[in-house]
Parts: structure tokens; sequence; C-alpha cells
């Protein structure tokens, strides 16, 4: 070896991280009612809860009171960690992910709710809506029946059973584009359609 290379050698240090060791040491204080190492267990991992939260519920606000959540639990639950099932890391991650996708089946249900109330109260505060949607079927259906064969096939596959423009094409054996031009013609005879008839 030179002298050179080993004055480099000489120069490297080695860097253990021991993140792992602090944050178990930490989490251990803090199952003894240490709020110091509760700060400091917050600093090493906020990025980390935050970060994870973050990627499963998008919104940044939430994501914050999510991070807010998995330490309030942390702190709580410190007492119940057991070192033999895993790192102090991984389970403070666990408990972030699990309440993470705890809060968006929450925003689901609640905007499911929401739907389902505002459907609701529509029901109920306007009866003549079953006599005016009846009267928009019917219109529909007879605007429908100005379609060409080809065109009411590809209407009804598209918009009432949920097919691309290419499953369309598909299933009644024609080139896309004419699927395509036969679509937007279709659409456009029901949308003048419909405007005369209204």
């Amino acid at each position: 070896m030179s002298d050179s290379a080993r004055n480099e050698r000489t120069d490297l240090r080695v860097v253990r991280t021991g993140a792992g060791d602090d944050v178990s040491e930490l989490l251990g204080r803090v199952a003894r009612g240490d709020s110091e190492a509760f700060a400091g267990l917050y600093d090493a991992l906020n990025g980390s809860v935050y970060g994870l939260a973050r990627r499963v519920v998008r919104d940044p606000e939430r994501a914050e009171d999510v991070a807010q959540e998995v330490f309030l639990e942390v702190w709580r639950k410190a007492p119940t960690y057991e070192s033999s099932k895993g790192t102090a890391k991984t389970w403070i991650l666990t408990i972030a992910h699990r309440r993470a996708v705890d809060a968006v089946r929450r925003n689901e249900a609640s905007r499911k709710y929401e739907a389902r109330t505002v459907v609701d109260d529509v029901q109920h505060d306007a009866p003549g809506d079953e006599l005016i949607g009846r009267e928009e079927q019917k219109q529909v259906r007879d605007c429908l029946q100005t379609l060409t064969d080809l065109q009411l096939e590809s209407v009804q596959l598209a918009y009432y059973q949920g097919y691309t423009y290419s499953e369309v094409a598909t299933l009644l054996d024609k080139p896309l584009p004419t699927i395509k031009t036969r679509m937007r013609d279709g659409l456009i005879r029901l949308r003048d359609c419909m405007e005369v008839s209204a």
C-alpha cells in the first residue's frame, strides 16, 4: 500500500448510526414517563411518521393530524412495546400506518354518509322530483329512438354498461374510428333532440 493510500485510510472514520438503538432507548424511557425522551423520540421519528402518513392519506393537513395521533398513542402505549417482536422504529411506523389507513377509511365512510344524506334530503324535500325524473327518462328514451342501430348499440354499451370505446369496437366487431364517429354523431343527435324536447 502506498504512503498516500495509507494517509487517505487514516482519514476515514467508521460511523455507526445506532439510530435504532437510540429510538429503542428513548422508547424505553418514554415507557417510564420521561417527557424529555418523548421529545427526543418525536424529533427522531416525526419526519418518518409524517412521511408515511402523507403517502397514505395524501392530504398534508390530515397527515399532520395522523402524526399527532400516532405520537399520542406512542406516549400512552410505550409500556406495551416488546422488543422481541421488532424494533422500536418499526413498532412506531406500524402504528403510523394503521392510523393512516384508519383515517382514509373514516374519510371514505364520511364521504359516503354525506352523499347519502344529501340524496335523502333532496328526495324528502322535493316530492316533484320523481315526476320530473320520469318525464326526463321518457324524453331520453324517445331521443334514443332517433339514433341508428349502430349509434344506439354504441351509446348503450358505453354509457349504460360502462364499456370503453375500444371494448365497444371489439364487441360490435367494428373498427375503432367507426365507433368513435358513430358515438360522436349519436351524442350530437341526442343533444339536439334533448334541446328541442326541452
